[in-house]
């Protein structure tokens, strides 16, 4: 694709780096052989802050559609994922007044691991979902799904078939779309005129506080905050009126929006006090996003001490999730075979495939009782209580857990 060097929301030159990662592959493209080992290739991941919005953006160096529609990424194989959706399901249900007559839509649906909660409830659905393998999941779920990219087009499309949706999510998606006018502009044509509309993604303030760098790869396109993010929506006819923090993801936002002429909807004191946090960490400030790169390089000097110790005392490593952000770390660290042994993922789509870049071999789970390594390296650090608390029979051979972001730990 042709290099993008502008805003992909307001079209400023971009001239500031927020983290230059180098050249890696793309972060979900694991490898069944050797020749596809061979015809591998790589792009740069050089991270950029717009001085005009301050939206941090990667290149579009390729088209959505290699990455997004034969997807390995199934959401269900989290159970803390599923257990936070039926939250969701349960408090919008409540909330918004939700049931027979209502419609709820999901953009990126996935394999319907949050829509399934609503049909439980004989809540009617529509789930939107460019990756034909992952809804096809979600039909055999009962989960109505319409196999597309959602934009301004496919909205049109939707809304003239159906009814308008009073409950539109887009969980960790805003991220994945390199044409966010086009994406953002779907929702106001797709949602009712009293509609809610709530959106998740990890939250910028986390990325820069916590050094979670390794969240940042091809397929997400940006990276956002409240306030870059109530810009875009502004921009489409849409305000934003409530905001919660959570805990997923190592720290995000769902933010609740709905068209600017809605008469319900306050604004709520969240809000204004998360406008302020990000005012007073300079968010609206180049400042604020320089000296990145050196709080970066300390990570992965901790991380390569770490595994080089390992290996010089006879100690093996075994990685725990072939997560994409695991495949960020190993590759901007430069981490090989002869550090980490193998990873294990419950994700039968990854299994008996290679880590792109690293080449690391992925096995079921099981492979880590039946090979003993001293050390578990967690490489989705977001999951890690639920991972050590399904691992934690690795202390009958007196195994330790490594969580390498934002700092290096060891944990028995």
């Amino acid at each position: 694709m042709t290099r993008r060097l502008r805003c992909r929301f307001c079209e400023t030159p971009l001239t500031h780096t927020f983290v230059n990662l180098g050249r890696t592959p793309l972060a979900n493209s694991y490898l069944r052989s050797e020749a596809e080992m061979a015809r591998e290739r790589s792009y740069p991941l050089h991270a950029r802050v717009c001085s005009n919005c301050f939206l941090v953006q990667v290149e579009d160096v390729v088209p959505a559609e290699e990455i997004f529609s034969d997807y390995a990424y199934f959401s269900s194989y989290s159970s803390s994922w599923v257990a936070h959706a039926r939250r969701y399901a349960e408090k919008m249900t409540a909330e918004l007044g939700l049931g027979s007559a209502s419609l709820v839509a999901e953009i990126a649906s996935n394999d319907g691991y949050l829509l399934r909660h609503f049909v439980d409830k004989g809540i009617p659905v529509l789930g939107i979902e460019p990756a034909a393998n992952v809804a096809k999941v979600a039909e055999e779920a009962g989960v109505r799904t319409d196999v597309a990219f959602f934009g301004i087009n496919t909205a049109k499309r939707l809304a003239a078939s159906g009814p308008r949706a009073d409950l539109i999510a887009a969980n960790n998606v805003m991220a994945h779309v390199p044409d966010i006018n086009d994406f953002i502009g779907g929702v106001p044509i797709l949602l009712a005129p009293e509609g809610v509309f709530t959106i998740e993604f990890p939250h910028l303030l986390n990325l820069i506080e916590k050094v979670q760098f390794d969240t940042i790869y091809h397929e997400h396109y940006s990276y956002l905050s409240l306030l870059t993010t109530e810009k875009i929506l502004a921009a489409h006819g849409l305000r934003v009126f409530d905001v919660e923090e959570l805990p997923t993801h190592g720290g995000s936002l769902r933010i609740y929006a709905a068209h600017k002429a809605a008469t319900r909807h306050a604004e709520s004191e969240r809000l204004l006090a998360l406008r302020a946090k990000e005012a007073a960490a300079g968010l609206h400030t180049l400042a604020a996003y320089e000296g990145f790169t050196p709080k970066v390089e300390h990570v992965r000097a901790r991380l390569l001490a770490f595994l080089q110790e390992a290996r010089a005392e006879g100690k093996t490593v075994a990685g725990y999730g072939a997560a994409a952000k695991g495949n960020t770390l190993l590759n901007y660290c430069g981490v090989v075979g002869d550090l980490i042994s193998f990873v294990v993922d419950r994700n039968p789509e990854k299994q008996n495939t290679y880590l792109p870049g690293s080449h690391i071999p992925v096995f079921a789970p099981e492979k880590i009782y039946r090979e003993k390594p001293d050390y578990v390296l967690i490489l989705p650090w977001n999951l890690a209580d639920e991972i050590i608390l399904d691992m934690a029979d690795i202390n009958a051979w007196g195994g330790k857990f490594a969580i390498p972001i934002p700092e290096l730990q060891i944990l028995s």
